[in-house]
């Protein structure tokens, strides 16, 4: 049986999501404990990766479960949610599990993701690991003309962390914003088809380089054109991103679960 899981988790102890052979990481604890429900391996693929200390206010993973795992093991997929919720520690949660066709790839099948970016300029002990902490002042104006040339049908290899085996470099960026929350309280909001290997938080390093003077909103262009992950700016830290939203053609997969949390 072929499943989807809709799950979100506090990546801030976690080595990122994808499974690693010296560090702990969110795919190994959800396989761990989804094995010793389900009483056999229970390989999980996610619908992409994130980084260390990246959060999910929404992810979506597949996994094979035995043909017996309901039945056998839980009465039904909404008593699996909560042995599974029982079972992980605090800071990963299930929002849903619900079975779909045999072919359905949570990587594969997504037509579109979008991420967060949270920033927060006051020292504040409640945002310690959930947002960037940033100084000085920044020019929001200038930040979002530089966001406008962000958006488009293009290639963001200069966004793309060097050595990454990406097979293309091209991107549907549909939505790039950056927004103020609250007092000292910034937040950027990109949507794309796909996304690149450490694509956000190279383009949130590359924006608050334009907000502190440092660059101009016009060199967004000629970044791109460079193709070279050293024509942008330093990566930003991973403590202030959130894979916020993926969405599947409605025949796919539909979602329980909230889409946006």
């Amino acid at each position: 049986m072929r499943v989807f899981l809709e799950l979100t988790y506090d990546g801030t102890r976690y080595h990122g999501w994808q499974r690693q052979p010296k560090a702990i990481t969110v795919q190994e604890v959800l396989e761990d404990a989804m094995a010793r429900l389900f009483g056999g391996p229970c390989p999980v693929m996610g619908c992409g990766r994130t980084d260390a200390g990246v959060h999910a206010r929404y992810y979506v993973a597949h996994a094979e479960l035995p043909l017996d795992a309901v039945g056998a093991r839980v009465s039904t997929l909404e008593e699996a949610v909560l042995k599974l919720n029982g079972m992980l520690p605090v800071d990963i949660a299930i929002l849903d599990i619900q079975e779909v066709g045999e072919k359905a790839h949570a990587r594969f099948d997504a037509v579109e993701r979008g991420y967060i970016y949270l920033l927060h300029g006051e020292k504040d002990p409640f945002l310690e690991g959930k947002s960037t902490r940033i100084r000085g002042e920044l020019d929001v104006d200038a930040i979002q003309k530089a966001c406008a040339f962000l958006v488009q049908q293009g290639d963001f290899a200069s966004f793309c962390k060097s050595g990454s085996d990406q097979k293309t470099t091209l991107c549907d960026v549909r939505e790039a914003r950056w927004e103020q929350t609250g007092p000292s309280q910034w937040q950027f909001t990109i949507v794309a088809d796909r996304f690149l290997r450490n694509m956000v938080r190279a383009i949130v390093g590359t924006l608050l380089e334009v907000g502190m003077g440092r660059r101009s909103p016009e060199d967004i262009p000629q970044i791109m054109a460079a193709k070279d992950r050293s024509a942008a700016g330093k990566s930003a830290a991973g403590c202030g991103l959130y894979l916020h939203h993926v969405k599947y053609p409605s025949d796919v997969f539909q979602p329980r679960g909230p889409e946006y949390l």
